[in-house]
């Protein structure tokens, strides 16, 4: 008997040896395609970056950011009434979208069933990925058609998109908070809107900007909406949302339209300024969702 189990015995052993290289192969395999996958993501980002910089970097002036478009035959000029337009209409879909995303994420996560939060989590997915000129369609024939652009049309539109991304991010923030928290204050007899109001969002409150920073983010740098709400603007600087106001997404659009170089050269370096205005807005966002999880890490 000893000498057939010395027989069989180094079968097993093999073979076991060779799953376990195999299984090694396969993890090193994986490992090696995450990473290159990761280079192409960045490499990615930096081509875009650096290309847009390396033509816009020459537009971008004390003239380009405080001129407004030169008039037909003109040259120079730039884009200052866009700017400002930008920051009117992202300001205003932040007041809309933001508290009512907020409201919703709390909704969600402190009131309502399982069932019904599903089913609103589900809704906000889906009105996550409609396209934006579906969007745009939308408001347009809500508020624009039979009537004229205004600004209050587009900062509308972008208040569509921004919604389900405050939404859904505020209620992941939400879920994190600590359940013993939650439960000692009920305990003590807090109302539930009260311990939501005092300790909830109190502790979720950097992940509750980071999503509205996010949202911000994805909203500035969209033009089919405003295409059909708010883009048939004057060439002035306006802070008026009754009427049209111009924005750097469109700007940007319009400039590609024309067949003079300096058009497109202005067109890159608005591009640029976009840029450098999302990438701010993301990296805030980071930190502030950083230091968010390392105060949600010490509650625990």
């Amino acid at each position: 008997m000893s000498a057939t189990a010395g027989q069989m015995g180094p079968g097993p052993a093999l073979r076991g040896d060779g799953r376990l290289r195999r299984r090694r192969l396969v993890n090193r395999l994986m490992e090696i395609s995450a990473s290159i996958a990761a280079l192409v993501a960045v490499a990615v980002l930096a081509i875009v970056i650096i290309s847009v910089a390396s033509k816009g970097i020459s537009s971008i002036s004390i003239e380009f950011l405080t001129k407004n478009a030169p008039l037909f035959g003109q040259s120079g000029g730039g884009i200052a009434n866009a700017i400002v337009g930008t920051l009117i209409l992202v300001a205003l879909a932040t007041v809309m979208a933001v508290p009512v995303g907020i409201l919703i994420g709390i909704y969600t996560s402190e009131f309502a069933g399982a069932r019904l939060a599903s089913l609103v989590r589900f809704v906000l997915d889906i009105l996550n990925g409609v396209p934006t000129i579906v969007t745009g369609i939308f408001v347009f024939g809500l508020l624009v058609a039979g009537k004229a652009q205004s600004g209050w049309a587009g900062a509308f539109a972008l208040a569509v998109i921004m919604l389900p991304i405050v939404a859904r991010s505020a209620h992941e923030v939400l879920a994190l908070v600590p359940k013993a928290m939650k439960e000692s204050a009920l305990a003590l007899g807090v109302t539930r809107w009260k311990m939501v109001l005092r300790i909830v969002l109190p502790t979720a409150a950097g992940g509750i900007i980071t999503g509205a920073l996010l949202g911000v983010a994805r909203v500035a740098g969209e033009t089919a909406p405003l295409l059909f709400t708010s883009s048939i603007f004057a060439n002035e600087v306006s802070t008026k949302p009754g009427g049209a106001l111009a924005s750097i997404p469109v700007k940007i659009f319009s400039l590609t339209e024309e067949p003079s170089p300096s058009a497109h050269s202005q067109a890159w370096g608005a591009a640029l300024l976009l840029i450098f205005f999302i990438l701010l807005l993301n990296v805030l966002a980071r930190a502030i969702y950083a230091r968010s999880s390392r105060r949600t890490t010490r509650a625990r």
